[in-house]
């Protein structure tokens, strides 16, 4: 078996009374999109958030690349190669699509100002940038500001802002939400195509972009997974269809 990039194992938090993550292990493997899906209140969120570092475990482990990451910072996972695209737009809405994923490479470098050079001529920022940019076909708006963008064409962005950062692994949480029907199909062909570079875990509600793009499908509920599988075994599965899939 290929060894996993990503690996959670025995992952727990408690929130009071609420056990918010239960016992939950799984794992990315390189080439491959690996979604995660459930109802509202399953537990998505906190999952994605102990993945982040936003929130740590109260047990259980995280590996990045064979390296445990449980204990590290959000910077420091991103530093590692873990890329995150967000569920709620992040991006600076009166800058071009450029500058914007050149903002996320600097950030990654830990240089928040550099006075002895203008930063849109700083070949360490605009080569990541570019080519991130041309990964996800907007080269033609590199000089748009972000607030003259379509819905999709942002969702792209924030896609490009993650690649720019050169990750080992993907999460993007919920990129299709808001999409209409074409600009889902739009970002479904681009991320089937991206797998094969950088492995993806996605979260995702859009079960028609799940079952076309997923190798492999974790189904959360209650905060635990009650199912692994690829799509067809996802779909046939009866506890999956009475607590999700809606049959």
């Amino acid at each position: 078996m290929t060894d996993a990039v990503l690996t959670l194992a025995h992952l727990n938090k408690r929130f009071g009374a609420l056990q918010a993550t239960r016992d939950v292990t799984l794992d990315l493997r390189p080439g491959e999109i690996h979604a995660l899906i459930g109802p509202n209140g399953a537990g998505k969120s906190t999952l994605i958030a102990q993945i982040a570092g936003s929130l740590k475990p109260d047990s259980g482990g995280i590996h990045l690349a064979g390296q445990e990451i449980t204990s590290l910072s959000v910077a420091q996972r991103a530093r590692l190669g873990l890329g995150r695209s967000f569920q709620v737009s992040s991006l600076a809405e009166p800058l071009t699509v450029l500058r914007n994923v050149m903002i996320a490479t600097q950030a990654l470098q830990g240089h928040s100002f550099r006075f002895w050079k203008p930063v849109h001529r700083d070949e360490s920022l605009l080569t990541p940038a570019t080519a991130a940019l041309e990964r996800m076909e907007l080269t033609h708006r590199a000089d748009t500001p972000v607030s003259e963008l379509s819905h999709g064409e942002r969702r792209q962005v924030e896609v490009a802002c993650a690649l720019a950062l050169t990750p080992r692994v993907l999460l993007l949480d919920e990129p299709m939400a808001g999409l209409g029907p074409e600009g889902s199909a739009r970002l479904t062909e681009l991320l089937e195509t991206l797998k094969h570079e950088v492995p993806i875990l996605l979260v995702e509600h859009d079960m028609d972009a799940v079952f076309r793009l997923a190798d492999r499908i974790s189904v959360l509920v209650a905060g635990g997974v009650i199912a692994h599988g690829d799509s067809a075994a996802i779909r046939a599965n009866p506890q999956v269809r009475e607590a999700y899939l809606g049959d």
